[in-house]
């Protein structure tokens, strides 16, 4: 199968403007992103979709493939769709499965990758799977920028959110805290046929792409990953992924 992994990054997020060069370890962030995400054997090609120069000029100069996309998405799925379609036109191969890994996973793990096509490979009725990850302590289960998720029992997801989910206020007790890793594989006809529907309610107010999906009647399939991984999302988080770098070993195979 042909299974490329599309990288949507731009410089202008509303909560850390410019972190997809933002610096780890003498590197953009972006560049770590790229070269564990390429470590992971089940991917054929690993891109970088952007609308910014700054991005693409990065990228050539570090030997990252780059797609030009236009600056006018609202969502990293559309980015995606626009550049897995360019690379398909390029290269002349259609593509099967595209996985989404969004360009502020800086610690993401090749295995988490590969873990998460897995449904996709095993039955043709999966049209998209996610990553999801414990939460590590109550702070983080309270951040809004954690995107929260809840399962049911075939690990299908029920509801992502960035509000605490599910309510801790009548339970005393442990209780399951997930949260969304965006690593999300989906197939090539899907991903067009969802960048086709119109955004939804609750997508809009959790600003959560996945909701689209629940509220269109499609299924999610949830793949639980336990590696110790963070999104960077402030100049907070940064630092902290900056620390646990350092001592990470697969930064020695790139």
């Amino acid at each position: 199968m042909n299974i490329i992994g599309i990288i949507p990054a731009r410089m202008g997020s509303t909560r850390f403007p410019g972190k997809p060069l933002a610096e780890i370890c003498g590197r953009a962030m972006i560049y770590h992103v790229y070269f564990r995400s390429a470590l992971s054997k089940l991917l054929r090609g690993v891109y970088i979709a952007t609308p910014d120069r700054q991005i693409r000029d990065y990228c050539l100069k570090n030997n990252m493939n780059v797609v030009m996309t236009k600056a006018t998405h609202e969502r990293a799925s559309d980015r995606t769709a626009e550049a897995m379609l360019k690379i398909e036109k390029k290269t002349k191969c259609r593509t099967d499965i595209v996985v989404m890994i969004q360009g502020d996973e800086p610690l993401v793990y090749p295995a988490m990758i590969n873990k998460a096509v897995q449904p996709l490979l095993k039955t043709q009725q999966i049209l998209v799977s996610n990553l999801i990850a414990p939460l590590k302590s109550a702070k983080e289960f309270e951040d809004k920028n954690e995107i929260k998720v809840v399962a049911d029992k075939n690990n299908f997801a029920l509801y992502f959110s960035r509000e605490p989910i599910p309510s801790r206020k009548k339970h005393s007790g442990n209780i399951p805290m997930m949260k969304q890793v965006c690593i999300i594989p989906f197939r090539r006809d899907f991903l067009l046929k969802f960048n086709r529907m119109a955004q939804t309610p609750l997508e809009k107010i959790e600003s959560i792409d996945m909701l689209r999906c629940l509220e269109n009647g499609y299924k999610v399939k949830l793949v639980r990953s336990d590696f110790n991984t963070y999104s960077v999302d402030s100049e907070e988080d940064l630092k902290n992924v900056a620390r646990i770098m350092k001592k990470d070993r697969l930064r020695k195979s790139y």
